[in-house]
């Protein structure tokens, strides 16, 4: 097994990052309280929910929207993800983001779902060269120098030559434009999140650029798949994406296997209510009441699955509108200090679409 010790710590332009092993941006998931959660287990970086320039431009501190750009001295090194359509409102929006206190500006050309896509966003500008290099350019141009700029790729909108074509032509691209990293999903467009992610093409990817910095996504759901990834590839570093959800200990664990450590066990239920209690604690300071309850029970199934009757916890946290349900929850499956299970790699569920998150900024 590689140990990472030994090799480069990630660093993206002029932000020193660490163990390359990070938290994805996640569409509805990625915000304050979950990104809190994964620094606090390892995670040396994590980039936050995507959100719409037009959204970024147009909106106005108030309770119902502050959570969107919510950052804390705690988090630093922290990413902001943006997505749009039209170069000039992208790079404004950046803007927003910058003001807001992201230490990184992140470009979002990879999001495949088709609300999306179908507004000439996301994934879509994969397969427009010049309109992607010009977000790229203008947002370069228009965030102050200090501040890196990175692009989230998937390898293309299909598997069609002319979709290679433009992938590698806005790669290159955006390297010349000064990007200082670029993050590339195994998986097309097309593909959204089916069937496996092609490892192989990120290998192909890092030869390309050389020491330029690359990092992967695509089918992490273990800390050893993490490890895996980069060993086999030769890339900078991974970002953990639905792997994560309910699962922050996956950071800390690569971080173990790294150092020539065994495997973690997988946390007791015990050190599993903690984490899950304060993972609420930490809601309750952006959400307001009943609107914290429901949203936390997306999170609460996600945790279930590391408790050993994880059906019938799951179907608990299905029920969750207030924190008396999430604390009832707790009392009632995690009140034995039982040991815990380790994910299952193959049932990982769906993620939540960028639709979900975005349909709230428009």
């Amino acid at each position: 097994m590689k140990n990472l010790g030994s090799s480069r710590p990630l660093q993206i332009g002029n932000v020193q990052i660490g163990f390359p092993v990070v938290q994805a941006a996640l569409s509805g998931y990625s915000d304050w309280p979950m990104r809190v959660i994964a620094r606090r287990h390892g995670a040396s970086y994590a980039i936050c929910e995507v959100m719409l320039d037009q959204f970024l431009v147009a909106v106005k501190q108030r309770k119902r929207t502050q959570h969107f750009l919510h950052t804390s001295a705690e988090e630093h090194p922290v990413g902001g993800q943006l997505m749009g359509a039209e170069p000039e409102q992208f790079a404004a929006g950046a803007m927003k983001l910058v003001e807001s206190g992201f230490d990184i500006i992140d470009i979002n050309f990879g999001c495949p779902v088709k609300k999306v896509v179908g507004r000439c966003r996301g994934g879509f500008h994969l397969g427009q060269p010049e309109v992607a290099l010009e977000i790229i350019q203008r947002t370069r141009d228009t965030v102050p120098a200090e501040i890196p700029v990175t692009v989230k790729m998937r390898r293309g909108i299909d598997d069609t030559e002319e979709s290679r074509d433009n992938f590698f032509r806005i790669l290159e691209g955006a390297f010349n434009i000064g990007v200082a990293g670029v993050t590339v999903h195994g998986r097309t467009v097309k593909q959204r999140y089916v069937g496996p992610s092609r490892w192989a093409f990120l290998k192909e990817v890092k030869q390309f650029v050389g020491d330029k910095i690359i990092l992967g996504s695509g089918d992490l759901f273990t800390a050893q798949s993490c490890l895996d990834m980069i060993g086999q590839t030769g890339i900078d570093g991974v970002t953990v994406a639905r792997g994560a959800i309910g699962n922050p200990w996956i950071f800390s664990q690569a971080r173990a296997l790294a150092a020539g450590k065994p495997l973690p066990a997988p946390p007791s239920l015990y050190e599993q209510r903690e984490v899950i209690l304060e993972h609420y604690r930490l809601a309750e300071e952006l959400y307001e009441g009943k609107r914290c309850g429901t949203m936390m029970r997306k999170f609460g199934i996600k945790y279930s699955v590391m408790h050993p009757q994880h059906d019938e916890v799951r179907a608990a946290f299905a029920r969750v509108s207030c924190r008396e349900d999430w604390e009832a929850v707790l009392a009632a499956w995690y009140s034995d200090d039982l040991p815990g299970v380790h994910p299952d790699p193959s049932i990982h569920g769906s993620q939540e679409s960028c639709e979900t998150s975005v349909t709230s900024q428009i």
